[in-house]
């Protein structure tokens, strides 16, 4: 402001910090004492002010260490403010919410998302019933006890493209991952002879919708050859597998939107898709159900570890 606009507040009005830099502009015509008695500060505080003056203040030295973690993948530019603050916390620096909110607002890092993803597979109506064993609880103490799947799909240049992911909800890694043009059931059973082929998953309980997918003979089939115990959603009971549907809509707010899909060829959309999961969603982006927000991959090793 001008010298003028300075005076048309009273001096308690105008920020600290104006004040001290009106001090310091006017300190060679005017006594510094008289000076500080007429726009209200302290004497210490005004030197406070001059020994401080040139020093990067803590917000720059914090958004400096977020512009450091915000570098270190190109999707990490995804993060949000929890998960903001628990990769500082990684790096032994402590930092509020509000705080991390503000500063990565006001740099332009805060990124919301404008669409969600909606239900695929559709229940059916003529199959057995099978009980809900998880009934939302998707907790988990242990590696390989809770795991979820379904089906999203990913509209591309050349066709739509079917993604059928199983999750272990003790850490949130994706154990698995097929993509097909199509959504018929020998996706979901390649899913889990997938899943089989790398992990001891016997004794593990499978959520999933009633999709036909999920409740044809072949899927279940395949279940009992694993040892796998099955459990499905109730019919229209969408939060039943709340936490896979967070995933789906992590993948496309985080990936499938940004680099624009829908332009891209179904093999380009694949190779894209299993890069974000497998090298950067499961071993490197920040986790904020986990402890200290380690990446899925390294929680389960660390946890493995310990209980050796």
């Amino acid at each position: 402001e001008g010298r003028a606009g300075f005076f048309r507040r009273e001096p308690k009005e105008v920020a600290a910090r104006l004040r001290y830099a009106y001090i310091e502009q006017h300190s060679r015509q005017w006594n510094i004492h008289e000076l500080c008695e007429a726009v209200g500060v302290s004497e210490s505080g005004y030197y406070r002010y001059l020994r401080r003056k040139g020093r990067p203040n803590r917000d720059a030295l914090l958004s400096a260490t977020m512009q450091e973690i915000l570098g270190e993948h190109p999707q990490n530019e995804n993060y949000g403010a929890p998960r903001m603050q628990q990769a500082l916390a990684q790096r032994n620096v402590k930092a509020g919410l509000r705080r991390v909110k503000r500063i990565m607002r006001e740099h332009g890092w805060l990124h919301e998302c404008r669409r969600r993803p909606h239900g695929l597979t559709k229940a059916d109506p003529e199959a057995m019933a099978a009980e809900n064993l998880l009934k939302q609880n998707f907790h988990a103490d242990k590696p390989f006890a809770k795991l979820l799947t379904d089906i999203t799909q990913v509209q591309c240049r050349d066709g739509k493209l079917y993604i059928s992911p199983i999750m272990d909800c003790f850490n949130g890694e994706i154990l698995s991952l097929e993509m097909r043009d199509n959504m018929k059931k020998e996706l979901c059973v390649d899913t889990v002879k997938a899943m089989a082929k790398r992990f001891a998953v016997r004794g593990a309980i499978l959520h999933s919708d009633r999709g036909s997918q999920y409740t044809s003979e072949a899927f279940r089939s395949e279940l009992a050859r694993q040892g796998l115990t099955q459990s499905l959603s109730g019919v229209a009971h969408c939060y039943d597998n709340a936490r896979m549907e967070s995933f789906f809509a992590t993948l496309k707010k985080e990936l499938i939107y940004r680099v624009s899909a829908y332009r891209l060829s179904k093999e380009e959309v694949k190779t894209l898709v299993f890069r974000y999961v497998f090298v950067y969603y499961n071993r490197l982006r920040v986790y904020t159900a986990n402890p200290n927000g380690w990446p899925p991959e390294t929680w389960r090793r660390m946890y493995l570890k310990q209980a050796a």
